[in-house]
């Protein structure tokens, strides 16, 4: 079958591709920037990519007419702006008609558990989204999930820094609400399963779990899974802005995220019973079982897809390709070059930068730094990458988003997401005579910009110095700088 897929660089369609292309499906995935989808991970499958904004009607003539099935995966909660029903909404009326032009059957969406009286933004939101879909000359399947545990994903996530950061928590009251988890693969055995069945046209239905938890309950098993004792106090007098605040600063979470995360989780997420699993033949897993896999999963350097790794579209609305071409003028540089005689080593260095790995001098410093990006409302250094040595284009590293992830080319390239008053990139490369070149470039943004590049300028001396000499630290090496 000829499958569209929208949202096609998210954390969802990310997992599902794999799955798609090994029964054998032609996909048609939507991104809004080529240059972020990294097309070599799928050579050898019937696969093609298209740029497709559904924010911009103009764009909607690329889809294809000749499909059989879209998969419906777009949605947001962290967007800038804070309110991001009106978008979602614009983005799924955009859609339903670009499907009008079409000969697809079905479509596929993925939403959210929405039977509690009174829903959160986002869970009403992704309602709204569903009623409009609906009203499609196609048939719709709706599925409606809760929690998604699974390596990467920012439930997981979200638990496992709580957990694994603090040994006594004292958290709002709403760690009592209940939710019914389920693993990101049985989510993946759902999606795949409702492909092109009669009997779920027309029709939603909830995907769950074998058991109901409250939030303390998935903690407290989580810390049981890993070997951890915790304790965790409730208090009724925590506001929702400090349940966020506590969420941001803990986590690896964004603010306009985690206020999201916190409106949601005061509703209860339980699921209504349907047949569907039994006529799948799905069987899903504990949530003990999904926190295991995802472990295997982390172990082996094997996550696929990271919530980390979606962008706010927003944020790069003018495009990936013109962030590639690195300012040269009105910029202030630290420019640095060293002979290497192991360029793969290098390569390899540079490639495994940030995360866990740290940042191979002063990590103490840029801990300090990603600390006050935090108390500054960014995005701190807690988000740490989703592989150990593997980097495309979009993946994000600590506070800094990758441009360009070119192995033949041998040069990376980096884009600073932190609180900056002005924009910031961070260049790797190693030429054909083996000359490894360092260059941090800075364009500031008025007096304050340049106020801020004079005031860390000291601090960039020794630490951008010690960085280049120890990514190379088992080369020899000339520096020529």
């Amino acid at each position: 079958m000829k499958i569209l897929i929208t949202g096609a660089t998210g954390y969802i369609a990310q997992r599902l591709l794999p799955v798609l292309l090994d029964h054998k499906h032609q996909l048609i995935c939507c991104v809004r920037d080529k240059s972020r989808f990294d097309l070599e991970k799928y050579a050898g499958f019937d696969l093609e990519v298209i740029e497709v904004d559904f924010m911009k009607k103009e764009s909607l003539e690329n889809i294809p007419a000749d499909i059989d099935v879209a998969y419906y995966l777009m949605h947001s909660m962290s967007g800038k702006k804070g309110d991001f029903s009106e978008s979602e909404l614009l983005t799924a009326r955009n859609f339903k008609e670009s499907m009008s032009l079409t000969q697809v059957k079905q479509v596929i969406f993925l939403s959210g558990i929405v039977n509690s009286q009174e829903l959160s933004k986002h869970l009403q939101s992704q309602l709204n989204v569903e009623e409009a879909l609906a009203s499609g000359t196609y048939s719709l399947t709706t599925l409606r999930a809760g929690i998604i545990v699974g390596s990467g994903s920012a439930s997981f996530e979200i638990i496992r820094d709580l957990v694994e950061k603090l040994p006594v928590m004292v958290a709002p009251k709403w760690l009592n609400t209940r939710c019914q988890p389920i693993g990101i693969r049985d989510v993946l055995s759902f999606l795949e399963g409702v492909l092109m069945q009669d009997y779920t046209f027309n029709r939603a239905y909830d995907i769950y779990g074998p058991e109901i938890l409250t939030y303390k309950d998935m903690l407290m098993r989580f810390a049981k899974a890993r070997g951890l004792k915790r304790k965790i106090f409730t208090v009724p007098v925590m506001t929702p802005r400090l349940s966020s605040y506590w969420l941001y600063f803990v986590t690896s979470t964004s603010y306009p995220l985690a206020s999201s995360l916190v409106d949601s989780m005061k509703v209860d997420v339980v699921a209504r019973p349907n047949d569907l699993q039994q006529k799948l033949g799905i069987e899903p897993m504990t949530y003990e079982q999904s926190i295991q896999l995802a472990f295997g999963k982390i172990e082996q350097n094997q996550v696929i897809s990271s919530w980390r790794d979606a962008m706010n579209s927003s944020t790069y609305e003018n495009s990936f390709k013109k962030l590639i071409e690195v300012p040269q003028e009105g910029c202030f540089k630290d420019f640095r070059s060293m002979k290497v005689d192991n360029p793969e080593l290098v390569l390899h260095n540079i490639w495994s930068i940030g995360g866990s790995t740290g940042w191979y001098y002063a990590d103490w410093l840029w801990g300090i730094r990603g600390f006050l990006d935090k108390l500054f409302g960014g995005v701190g250094l807690q988000r740490g990458r989703t592989n150990l040595d593997t980097l495309s284009t979009g993946s994000v590293i600590d506070f800094w988003r990758v441009i360009l992830a070119d192995k033949k080319d041998r040069r990376l390239l980096l884009y600073a997401e932190m609180k900056l008053p002005g924009e910031a990139w961070l260049e790797f490369r190693i030429d054909e005579q083996n000359i490894f070149r360092q260059t941090a470039t800075f364009r500031p943004l008025g007096i304050s910009g340049r106020l801020y590049w004079y005031s860390v300028l000291p601090f960039h001396a020794f630490i951008f110095k010690g960085m280049m000499q120890n990514i190379a630290r088992h080369s020899r090496t000339t520096d020529i700088s």
